[in-house]
């Protein structure tokens, strides 16, 4: 009974093998024939001695049996569907196994666009690299438009820092000063006026009529007062005596305008010869005249006079400025600078305004009488200059008060010669 038995059980368990193996043999056939026709074949690579198209052919016979429903358009010797976009274009093999497209005709080459440089562009600087030529402004007209009879131009900067109150100054550049000798050693020295004894002065640059300063100075000055006081460049010649000889002069009162922003402003101006004339026979008055025809205002800006004839026996002198508005030879209204102490060169930098609408203009003056003070007697004229229309001045006092009506909200400046108090 139980020979039989083990029998029996020993042929389940060889059936059951035999079973096992057969699935495991057809897995494995329908495993390989999945992978052959879903992923791509390794194309062969070419022998040495084999040509290209022979190597193309021998790929193709191998590729073509198991791929027999390729697409019309896929190439012999190619292993992969060419999309419909790409159909009709050659191909050609590479031996590091990729394929690239054949171009059908050379492309030409493309022509270098012109650039605005002299040279070309790969030349003068490399791949990525900016090129400074592209970025250089043009050169403004105040490197290369001097007047005639221009004694130098001068450049600066300002900045005024309100908090710490401090006014900065950046002495730039000089052009063209006119030296009296072939070498030209300039110094520039800075005064922030009224006050004239206390300056600051640049480097002398050696034999330079075109120098370049690069220098920065701090003025110590209140907000309350900053735009009462004017900075004054004074530019020298220095000879070998070490002597100096003034070539010219830049007068720059501090306004509201010039200082607001909080940051640095880079402004130029020409060198004034007016400051080197000999001061007349009673002295010199310098002002400044602004009319704003939209709010019918006249502003007058006293800066300084110079030259004046203060008597020598009465002590301690002051001198002051009264402005005052006419119309008709008919007293409209007074102003009075303050009083500035024994100095026959005062600086004075007041602004005063005046209401006068634009018909009374033509029928409108300004009287600016100089007088001196002293104690325990009654202010003394010491001569006076009348600006206003033709119907009361002629000249350089004329030729100011036009200027001025002709650029309006502008601050014309001139220096004025003084005449006789009882003279016109």
């Amino acid at each position: 009974m139980a020979e039989p038995l083990t029998l029996l059980i020993g042929g389940l368990v060889g059936g059951l093998l035999l079973l096992l193996l057969l699935l495991i043999w057809a897995s494995c056939r329908l495993w390989k024939r999945l992978c052959a026709t879903l992923s791509y074949e390794e194309l062969l690579e070419t022998s040495a001695q084999a040509t290209p198209a022979a190597a193309a052919s021998q790929q193709g016979d191998r590729l073509r049996q198991p791929h027999a429903r390729t697409h019309a358009s896929r190439s012999p010797g190619m292993p992969f569907m060419v999309p419909p976009s790409l159909e009709g274009r050659d191909w050609m093999p590479l031996d590091s196994r990729e394929w690239l497209q054949a171009p059908r005709k050379p492309c030409p080459a493309l022509e270098p666009l012109p650039t605005p440089c002299s040279r070309p562009l790969g030349e003068a600087h490399g791949l990525g690299a900016l090129s400074p030529e592209l970025y250089k402004l043009p050169e403004g007209k105040s490197e290369s438009d001097f007047p005639s009879g221009c004694r130098g131009r001068l450049w600066f900067s300002l900045e005024y820092q309100q908090e710490a109150e401090r006014l900065l100054v950046g002495l730039i550049k000089a052009r063209q000063l006119r030296a009296p000798s072939e070498t030209c050693r300039p110094l520039v020295k800075l005064h922030l006026l009224p006050d004239e004894r206390r300056f600051v002065q640049s480097k002398t640059r050696c034999k330079s009529a075109d120098p370049q300063f690069d220098e920065h100075f701090v003025f110590q000055v209140s907000s309350k007062s900053i735009t009462q006081r004017v900075l004054r460049f004074s530019v020298y010649h220095v000879d070998r005596q070490r002597k100096h000889q003034l070539l010219g002069q830049v007068l720059f009162p501090l306004k509201n305008e010039t200082l607001a922003g909080g940051c640095p402003r880079t402004i130029w101006r020409d060198l004034e010869a007016e400051g080197l004339e000999p001061p007349s026979e009673l002295g010199d008055l310098q002002f400044c005249l602004s009319y704003n025809d939209s709010l019918g205002r006249l502003t007058v800006v006293v800066l300084r006079a110079r030259g004046l004839q203060l008597p020598e026996d009465q002590g301690v002198v002051s001198v002051f400025v009264k402005v005052s508005l006419m119309n008709h030879n008919k007293f409209v209204k007074c102003k009075k600078t303050s009083a500035v102490l024994g100095s026959t060169n005062p600086v004075f930098n007041e602004t005063f305004s005046f209401q006068a609408s634009a018909a009374e203009m033509d029928t409108a003056s300004l009287s600016l009488t100089v007088l001196q003070s002293v104690r325990g007697a009654e202010s003394c004229p010491l001569g006076r200059v009348v600006v206003g229309p033709y119907m009361y001045t002629r000249g350089r006092e004329l030729g100011h008060w036009d200027e001025m009506l002709r650029q309006p909200k502008e601050l014309v400046r001139r220096w004025h010669a003084l005449c006789r108090p009882f003279q016109a």
